[in-house]
Formats: C-alpha cells, structure tokens, sequence
C-alpha cells in the first residue's frame, strides 16, 4: 500500500507541500525574536509617523513575517485542490509540531550548562552563551500563546473566505479568492498575536495595539499583492505535474462536488 501512496502524484504534492508548511512555520516562529527595519533593508530612514496618538511609530517587524505570507499562500493552494478538510488537517499538524518544539526548546534551555561552554564564545562578543541561548529560544509564553492562537484562528478564517468566492466566483480568478482571503485573515492574524500577547500579556494600551497591528497588516496586505503570481505559479506546476483531467477534478472534490470516486487520491480527512 505504502508503494501506491508514494507513487501516486496528488498525494505526493500533498505531502510536499505538508512538509513544507510545517517547517515554514516552525522556522518563522523560531527566527520571530528578531526585529528588523525595513526601511533600513531599503536605505530609508525610520519614518517616524503618528497613529492613534502613537508618535514615533516606524516599520520595525518581527522576522517572523518574512515566511508568513508564504503559509497563507500555501493554504490556498491546498484550498483549492484538496479542500478545508485538508487545510485543518495540515493547520492543526503545524501547530502541534511547533508546540512540541517549543517544549523541546525550554528542556534544552533548563538543561545544566557546561562550565566551559558558557564562555566559550567570549571572544565573539557572547560572554554568556546560556543567556544567548536562553534570549534566542526562549519567547514569552503570551507570545507564543498568541501566535498559535492567530494561527489557527486565521487559518480557518482563510479557509471560509476563500471558499465564500470560489462559490461565488467557481473557476475563475483565482487571484481574488486567494488574495481576497488572504488579506481577510492576515488581519485577524495581525489583530489576535498583538491582542493576546501585548494587551493581555503586557498591559500594551488600545491605541498602541492598534497601532502595531495596521503597521504590520500594512506589510502583510502590500506582500499579498505582490505574491499573487506565485499562486498561478504553482497551480501551472501542479496541473502540469498530475495532468489537466486530475488537477479538475481534485478542484471539484475540493468543493465538494462529488467526484471522489473519480480521483485517484485518499480522502485529505
């Protein structure tokens, strides 16, 4: 069984694309400690503008949202050929491995040092290599919380949107279906991490949270638009790795349109 699972070209894309999503997601989680400018990335100075009575306020993100739009890209594809079953069932996926690697994180932060690797990179400019370590793995629980939290929340919002136009939309524009759910659930994403992790978590003030979040939902939105050509991208790759005839029909399944028994793949559930 195991030989036909492997050879039979749908499922393999599935599996690609479940690896892929995965580690995506485990990686932006794991490098989101870091805060960049993205007005230095371009040569700009901070812009320093005002929102909600925040002054001061400049494009400074967590590294974190480099890989974020490529997740929500990805849902979309396994939207539109495998269906919201399979959006959960990889969504879900995620975010157990990210929690076990979390907790994997904090035992190896609460293992005993060694003496002599504790300095060992002193002359690097790491005097304390168990407080570097710490400072890199170890993010706040609200933070964690609420970055898991928007994730799943805004997958499944992505799921309803994108399944809301294709209804009405049926075939055609894939580029409205997937940017237009994209954009719907990068904000409930942007919204939820701040909420939970910095107005719970950190007493932020309304106007600050909000503030934060359209600055960052200002990123997502404008990556959305720009990314939009790697949907067609992949769609053109997959139709052309499973043949025309099986890519319409996994599309047809994805809807709900019965034609499972048609589909030389396993049920995504």
């Amino acid at each position: 069984m195991i030989h036909q699972i492997l050879k039979d070209r749908p499922t393999k894309v599935f599996l690609s694309i479940t690896a892929f999503f995965v580690a995506n997601a485990l990686i932006a989680e794991c490098i989101g400690g870091k805060i960049f400018s993205l007005e230095k990335v371009f040569g700009l100075s901070p812009s320093n503008f005002t929102i909600f009575g925040e002054k001061g306020l400049s494009f400074n993100l967590t590294c974190g949202v480099l890989l974020w739009p490529l997740e929500f890209i990805l849902t979309d594809i396994v939207n539109e050929y495998y269906g919201p079953k399979a959006v959960r069932r990889i969504s879900y996926t995620a975010v157990i491995l990210i929690s076990y690697a979390f907790i994997m994180f904090y035992t190896a932060m609460s293992a005993p040092p060694a003496a002599f690797w504790i300095g060992s990179q002193a002359a690097n400019g790491v005097p304390n290599m168990q407080s570097a370590f710490g400072g890199i793995f170890g993010q706040g629980m609200w933070i964690i919380l609420g970055s898991l939290t928007a994730f799943v929340v805004s997958q499944l919002v992505d799921v309803t949107v994108f399944h809301r136009i294709k209804r009405a939309t049926g075939e055609k524009h894939i580029w409205l279906r997937a940017t237009g759910s994209t954009l719907v659930s990068q904000l409930v994403d942007s919204f939820i991490v701040l909420f939970i992790a910095f107005k719970i978590g950190n007493g932020w003030s309304w106007q600050l949270v909000l503030a934060i979040c359209l600055m960052n939902y200002a990123y997502k939105f404008t990556m959305a638009i720009i990314l939009t050509p790697v949907i067609y991208l992949l769609e053109k790759w997959i139709e052309r790795y499973v043949g025309h005839d099986t890519a319409t029909k996994m599309k047809r399944a994805a809807m709900g349109k019965k034609d499972d028994e048609m589909m030389n793949i396993p049920a995504a559930g």
